[in-house]
């Protein structure tokens, strides 16, 4: 990516709009069904894991970085809490609102920073951020802002990629992920974080097809084709992970 502000990514959420292939390219990989929009990466059954690490007490959910919310949402439906969604492109909250509408749903989405998400003190039983952390400057904010908006005992889960190696030709800001120091810095208890190696193989295969697709002059295909090349040409030693904790 060229840029990571809001202008760039209204402008890809806007592009996305005018497709359906990506969509549908990601959600054959994924296993996720048609009427679940995502932006990140998260398989179908790693849906299921959200919902089982927030627990049984989340009234009041928070989706920071939901980008057109289909995952807050569908967590939501599962656990029956009342969702919250937070992303800094006011174009990916426009979207999440449509989302919600074509599913029947009722939600809030707001637009707020990572770091800065001005919402109410201990405010929420449960936050989740898929794939999204690492976009936060600096990284222990969002940390911070997570603890903030939790009440005590409320439950966070972070998925994202995680790399021991120092090698240059992988982006700083993944170099720069520490999902269990982050957490336990801000001060969360019983922090978890499990690899998931299975997660990682479908989301390989899905670039693959990118980066094999033509894109024509298509812009969300042309973003999704480059993007996939630039995955695949990275060194190895990545992971994919989740972390859990409790504030």
């Amino acid at each position: 990516m060229s840029s990571l502000d809001a202008d760039y990514f209204d402008s890809w959420y806007a592009d996305m709009g005018l497709t359906h292939v990506k969509d549908d390219v990601v959600q054959r990989h994924l296993g996720l069904p048609a009427d679940l929009l995502s932006t990140s990466l998260l398989p179908w059954e790693g849906i299921a894991d959200v919902v089982t690490a927030l627990g049984e007490g989340c009234r009041d959910l928070v989706d920071l970085a939901c980008g057109r919310g289909g995952y807050g949402l569908e967590v939501a439906r599962r656990t029956g809490a009342r969702l919250l969604g937070v992303d800094f492109s006011a174009e990916a909250i426009r979207l999440a609102g449509e989302h919600a509408t074509a599913r029947g749903q009722e939600a809030d989405f707001r637009v707020g920073d990572l770091a800065a998400t001005g919402l109410d003190d201990e405010g929420a039983d449960g936050v989740m951020v898929v794939d999204a952390v690492q976009f936060a400057d600096p990284p222990a904010a969002a940390y911070a802002e997570i603890h903030r908006v939790l009440r005590p005992g409320g439950r966070v889960v972070l998925t994202a990629r995680e790399t021991d190696s120092d090698d240059e030709a992988l982006p700083a800001r993944l170099r720069a992920v520490d999902l269990r120091g982050g957490l336990t810095a801000a001060g969360f208890s019983h922090v978890q974080v499990v690899e998931r190696p299975d997660w990682r193989a479908r989301e390989l295969a899905m670039w693959a097809e990118a980066a094999a697709l033509d894109p024509g002059d298509d812009p969300a295909l042309q973003s999704f084709h480059e993007e996939g090349v630039r995955v695949l040409a990275m060194p190895p030693g990545v992971r994919r992970v989740m972390a859990t904790a409790t504030r």
